[in-house]
This record gives C-alpha cells, sequence and structure tokens, in this order.
C-alpha cells in the first residue's frame, strides 16, 4: 500500500527566524496571499527540549505561571514516514484587491483604481466582471497597542457609520505612487461614498473603531476583551473600564511586529556551587556555628576543603540567610553572568578544553600589557566556548518593549503591552546558540571617580535631559523611566565601536558579533560573543582578538575620534526636537551605529564623546589622548 503523500509547505522558515521576525502572530507574505504564523497550538513536529533553569525561572515569572517548559520550534523530519512536521498559518487579511488596470477622474484629477474582493470570491480562482484576474491581499489592516489584530471593516470606514447597511462594490483609488495616505481614498460605488485614509492616521483617531480582540493567529473565533489601560497613583498599570481603539496598521511595516525574547548565557552562577556545598555539611553541623571566628577556625579542619574555597565571610553570610529563614536574593540576569566571568580562573598555560561544558572560560595573564593600559583594563576573560539560549515570550505591535540594561523586562513601554503565544502558557519556543567570546572588565574605582568629573556631569545632565524628552515624546510618565547612567552608555559606545574594529581582523562578520553590556553595582564590563545553531560560532577568532586586546582597543579609540559627519555628529544636542534622537549624543551612522542584530539597545543610548575626545573637545572622554 503505497503512503499518502504528505502536502508541500507554502513556505520555509529557519528556527531563528520564528523567534524574532516570523513568529506567532506575525504577518508573513506568500506568493499567491498573505497569512498570519498561527500560535504555539497549532505547532506540531519534532521538537527537542531545551533546558536552563535560570532563564526559566525568569520566563515563568513574567508568564505568571508556576513551570515553563522551553522547545525548539519544530524541525523538518528526516524520515519519509514521520508524522507531518510543521507550523500553520492563517490567511489574513481576508481582504484582496483585484490587478485591474483601470482609471477614475474625480475633481479633475486621474487615480488608479483597483475594486476590493474577499477571501470568498479569491480562494477558487479570482473573477471581476466576468474575467480571471489576479488578486493581492490589501496592504492595509488595523491592529491595537494590545496586540490584537484584524481586517479594517471597510464598509464601515467609507460610509463612516459602524451600522451601515449599504454593501456596493468598493474601491481604493491611488494618486501619485500610492505611498501618500492624502492620495489614497476608499470608494463606494454604490452610493459614490468616499473617505481618505489618511483620517485613519490622525493621531488618536477613533475613525476604526473599538478594537474586538480579535487574534486571528489563534483561530478565527478566538477573541478577549480589549480595554484600555492607565497608571494609577502607585504608577502600575492597571485596566480601565474605557475600550481600546484600533489603529491603522501597513501589513509590512516593520512596527507590525517586534518579537519579545529574553536570552541568557548559560554561565555557571558561584552561589549554586557555594550551595551545592553548604548542603553537605549545614544539617547538625555548620548550622549550630555561632559566628564567623569560630567558621575560620573549622575551615583549618581538612573536611571543609570543599567549602573554604569560597571563602569564610562569604560563607558565612549563606549560614546567616538559611538562619533567618530569607529567601536567596533574586539576582538579575546580568548580574549573575557579571559574577560568573569576574570569578574566572586564571589561564594555566595551554590546557584542554572542556568538551561536554557549555561554558569554559580562562582569564588572560595581564603581566605583558602595556603600563599605558593597566589604570583602564581590569581583567580580560577568554571565553572558549558559550552557550546562549533565547526564549520568546510574547509580541507586541507599534513600539518594541526590550529587555532593560539588566537584561530583565520591564513595563517601561506602557504604551503597548504583549500579546500572548497560545491561550495557556504551558512552553515557550526557544533556541540555544553555540559560541566564543571574549570579555573586557574596567576598574570599578576608575570609573565611579571618572563619573565624579564635572565636564563628565554636565554631558550626562545633557544626555538625562534627552532621555525625558524621549519619554515625553512617547507618552511615558517620567517616574517611569529609568535613566541607564553614564557608565553605561560609555561601555555600550566602546562596544560598538570595538566591534568595527574587530570584524576586520576575527574572522566574523560585524553583525555575527553580539553584545553585553554589564554596568551594576558589581562591576563594569564588556562581552563580545558570537553564537550560531552550529559549530560556526566557534571558531576561536574572538579568543585570539582577546589576547591582543589592546591593540584592538587603539584601533576602535582612532575610529570614535572622528566621524566622517563631524563637526555635525559631534555637535549633536540630545534634546534637540528637530532631530529627534533624543537617545543619542554623538553618534550617527558614520561611527556608532552598527548591525541592530549585534546591539542590545537597537543602537540607542550612544555617545562617543564620553569615549574618547571628540573635535567639540567636551572633556568628558573615559580615554585620554595619550593612551592610543
Amino acid at each position: 500500500m503505497k503512503s499518502k503523500r504528505k502536502p508541500t509547505p507554502a513556505g520555509e522558515l529557519r528556527q531563528s527566524q520564528l523567534l524574532n521576525t516570523f513568529g506567532p502572530g506575525s504577518m508573513v507574505d506568500l506568493p499567491d496571499h498573505s497569512v498570519v504564523i498561527a500560535g504555539l497550538n497549532y505547532w506540531k513536529g519534532e521538537r527537542k527540549v531545551i533546558r536552563e533553569d535560570r532563564l526559566r525561572s525568569k520566563v515563568a515569572k513574567i508568564l505568571e505561571v508556576e513551570d515553563i517548559k522551553f522547545y525548539t520550534p519544530p524541525r523538518q523530519a528526516e524520515d519519509a514516514n514521520a508524522p507531518l512536521s510543521g507550523i500553520d498559518a492563517f490567511i489574513f487579511p481576508t481582504w484582496f484587491l483585484a490587478q485591474i488596470d483601470r482609471t477614475v477622474k474625480v475633481k479633475g484629477k486621474e487615480y488608479r483604481t483597483r475594486p476590493f474582493l474577499t477571501w470568498n470570491a479569491v480562494k477558487g480562482g479570482a473573477k471581476f466582471e466576468g474575467s480571471k484576474v489576479t488578486a493581492v491581499p490589501v496592504r492595509f489592516v488595523q491592529a491595537c497597542v494590545n496586540g490584537h489584530l484584524d481586517d479594517i471593516d471597510w464598509y464601515a470606514f467609507v460610509h463612516e457609520d459602524f451600522r451601515t447597511t449599504c454593501r456596493g462594490q468598493l474601491w481604493l483609488d491611488e494618486g501619485g505612487s500610492g505611498n501618500d495616505f492624502e492620495e489614497i481614498f476608499v470608494r463606494c460605488e454604490a452610493c459614490n461614498a468616499r473617505r481618505p485614509l489618511a483620517t485613519a492616521k490622525v493621531k488618536d483617531s477613533k475613525v476604526l473603531g473599538p478594537c474586538k480582540g480579535k487574534r486571528p493567529w489563534l483561530g478565527y473565533g478566538a477573541q478577549e476583551p480589549c480595554v484600555a489601560h492607565k497608571i494609577d497613583d502607585a504608577g502600575n498599570i492597571v485596566t480601565t473600564d474605557k475600550p481600546e481603539y484600533n489603529r491603522l496598521l501597513v501589513r509590512s511595516a516593520s512596527n507590525a511586529y517586534f518579537s519579545q525574547t529574553l536570552s541568557v548565557i548559560s554561565l555557571p552562577d558561584p552561589d549554586a556551587a557555594l550551595k551545592k556545598a553548604l548542603d553537605k555539611f549545614y544539617e547538625g553541623e555548620l548550622e549550630h556555628v555561632p559566628n564567623l571566628d569560630i567558621l575560620k577556625y573549622e575551615f583549618t579542619k581538612d573536611r571543609y576543603s570543599e567549602l573554604s574555597r569560597f571563602g569564610a565571610a562569604v560563607v558565612w553570610a549563606e549560614i546567616e540567610r538559611r538562619k533567618s529563614g530569607q529567601a536567596a536574593p533574586d539576582k538579575s540576569i546580568k548580574q549573575v553572568e557579571l559574577e560568573a566571568l569576574l570569578a574566572c580562573p586564571e589561564e594555566m598555560g595551554k590546557e584542554a578544553l572542556s568538551m561536554s561544558s557549555d561554558f569554559d572560560a580562562r582569564a588572560r595573564k595581564l603581566d605583558g600589557l602595556d603600563q599605558k593600559w593597566k589604570p583602564f583594563i581590569d581583567r580580560v576573560v577568554l571565553v572558549h566556548r558559550l552557550r546562549e539560549v533565547i526564549a520568546q515570550v510574547g509580541f507586541t505591535r507599534f513600539e518594541a518593549s526590550m529587555p532593560n540594561i539588566e537584561g530583565e523586562l520591564d513595563d517601561l513601554a506602557i504604551n503597548v503591552r504583549r500579546a500572548a503565544l497560545d491561550f495557556e502558557s504551558y512552553w515557550v519556543p526557544a533556541v540555544e546558540n553555540k559560541g566564543e567570546g571574549v570579555f573586557i572588565s574596567f576598574p570599578k574605582s576608575r570609573v565611579e571617580e571618572w563619573v565624579k568629573r564635572s565636564a563628565v556631569k554636565a554631558r550626562g545632565k545633557s544626555l538625562e535631559e534627552g532621555f525625558l524628552k524621549w519619554l515625553d515624546s512617547r507618552g511615558i510618565p517620567r517616574d517611569k523611566g529609568r535613566f541607564p547612567g553614564i557608565p553605561y552608555i560609555m561601555l555600550h559606545s566602546l562596544s560598538h565601536l570595538l566591534i568595527t574594529a574587530v570584524s576586520l581582523e576575527c574572522g566574523y562578520a560585524a553583525s555575527a558579533i553580539r553584545e553585553r553590556i554589564y554596568a551594576n553595582e558589581t562591576g563594569y564590563g564588556i562581552l563580545l560573543y558570537t553564537g550560531t545553531s552550529g559549530s560556526e560560532g566557534t571558531l576561536g577568532g574572538l579568543v585570539q582578538v582577546g589576547r591582543r586586546i589592546e591593540q584592538h582597543l587603539s584601533r576602535a579609540l582612532e575610529l570614535g575620534r572622528l566621524c566622517s559627519n563631524d563637526p555635525v555628529c559631534a555637535q549633536h544636542e540630545p534634546t534637540n526636537p528637530q532631530e529627534d534622537r533624543f537617545l543619542h549624543g554623538s553618534a550617527c551612522h558614520g561611527c556608532l551605529l552598527i548591525a541592530e542584530t549585534s546591539c542590545e539597545r537597537r543602537n540607542e543610548f550612544l555617545d562617543r564623546a564620553l569615549v574618547v575626545n571628540t573635535v567639540e573637545e567636551l572633556g568628558a572622554e573615559f580615554f585620554p589622548d595619550d593612551v592610543f
């Protein structure tokens, strides 16, 4: 008996694309129509379990569930007899335009005009006035800030009445190139009603009506109540009894879908090792130790050699925490990573790398470091092997909601809210990337001393005022926004310069190198790393960069001194409303802006004047001229 032939998929996507660009709720153009990628309930086939406890606890907390699992997106099965593997998609939008060559003259002006057709009229072969025609999906849909998505009620729009009974043939009239909303009109053939699409683009416009909570990626019948939100007196985002209104959305626009992801580097948590070692000796033994001095005496015994390596003070702090019944402090994603990187052992000649470990790093000996760099470089860690796990928790529309500088998701972008990937959150899609990297730590005392300089304070005030203007322009209350701080902006700007400099020699394209900036009470540092789902991310190029990091730093600082757009770039004021670049100091495409796949902040919070002396000579630079 012949096996049943599997259907040919309408399109193919890489697994990583399903977490970033084309996840559940995103719209994808196919040759003949457009679809919306279905929710997780419609993903079927072979999936791989991904384990990462630290990220799992963070995602579970965000989604307000007790536990969550990570699975890779389904992959194509190698066995021809295996069950069907793939991801479903639903036709969206369900309105089309027939491609006919016709014009109409209105008030002396000629417009190209095309008739609207529904999916029911198209799916069996589009016809108009008895002739076969080609139909394309209409490029305008409606959505709300809660992530809901729906077809525009074109009859209600053109008649300016949501209770209209007129069902005449609708036409889309386009003047000029068809890109100016003022030149695009919807027209009813029966009653000659005509309305410009530009009315739906007016700020706070309500012409598209209240949102009905449609979620076509979860099925055509999936919808939920949709209400507006506000901030209460305590600063919390709460629901109101008022409806949220639809906004016009261009289907293929860049703001139609923003994947909301969270990522961690699978680094060992020193506290985890400490707790595991203490568990062996706590009950019946160390829980009865009265003070730190007695603990130090106990550590002279060989029995506690496994614990003594952590230091008596650190172990005593954990014992006191257990005695008091306090919960372990909930460390941020980046704090755990920074502590692990700072605790890496120093390399001891040529050591064999652990093939079973997801993380293998050694601190480079800095004995041969040039004297001029020693005040500025505290530690260089060569990360021979690392593993990054990225999980998608939801998505937004109109505006991106990104992790904060500590790698955690917060409610800064209160103008938009996260949409769900499925009805119930049992699992979320995730991918793991293997790679390598180099970590550079900068002396905490040096950074804190630099921040106290008057020129740095003045520059910081200017950048913070720009940040406040950015909050105002987005309608975000000032008390909800958190300025990342001058050290973060300096390190972020230096990271971009370094990525550009090292990409010329490390063997990776600049867009393949990613960054993680660490600026908190634990310390200050930059991790440049690369990772892919295969083995291409472990070529060793960035490790070799770390062995000559001072040379690359010199080149990076030289790149930052002069921009091809100077003096305009160097003179940019963050508060200038005409440029609308409130989150930039001296930064532009000629110097600091890089591929957004590399940047953790979407090319925001950048200012090379904090790194090196520019033509403006503000005196706020961290690195003096005589260093490079």
